[in-house]
């Protein structure tokens, strides 16, 4: 049985980038999906922390991207035929993420939380996602923007915030 989250990062990555678009630009589009990136593989691996999870993960799927397009409006174009990666976006880990952009000290303590997880050494450097520069703000107006992000950020809050907040993140 898989115990990689890949596919839900790469998912969601995607659909954030895709609901949120950078502004025009290759280094635009790279520092936006550097950054979208790392909060989703941030999100994931505090949301599943241990391999169990990511297994029945895979096991039962994640819950697809048809509520998040519903409340944004980026539903997919009806000629589009590549929508099978929306079935591996976790609507979970995309609230997160949404609240990882939005608060960079929010972040900071996620990236605190992410010791606790046997995904500890996968996560990489997250410095764009905690403290990013101005250049990586401007290419991610829209995707860091707390307005824009509330009605994604807002569905999946309380959960994170609660387990940044618990005795066992050492956060408290």
């Amino acid at each position: 049985m898989p115990t990689d989250l890949t596919p839900v990062i790469a998912a969601s990555t995607r659909w954030l980038l895709a609901a949120y678009p950078p502004p025009a630009g290759a280094l635009s589009r790279a520092l936006a999906d550097a950054q979208a990136r790392q909060a989703t593989a941030l999100a994931a691996a505090l949301c599943y922390p241990t391999s169990l999870d990511v297994q029945l993960l895979h096991l039962l799927a994640p819950s697809g991207s048809h509520r998040l397009d519903w409340l944004t409006g980026c539903e997919p174009h009806p000629d589009d035929t590549d929508t099978a990666w929306r079935t591996w976006v976790d609507e979970t880990v995309v609230s997160w993420a949404a609240c990882l952009l939005a608060d960079p000290a929010l972040a900071a303590r996620a990236n605190q939380a992410l010791a606790t997880t046997e995904h500890h050494t996968e996560a990489g450097g997250l410095q764009r996602l905690t403290h990013p520069s101005t250049r990586d703000s401007e290419a991610t107006a829209l995707l860091r923007h707390p307005d824009l992000l509330e009605p994604i950020a807002v569905l999946h809050r309380p959960q994170l915030v609660e387990l940044l907040t618990a005795e066992g993140a050492g956060l408290s």
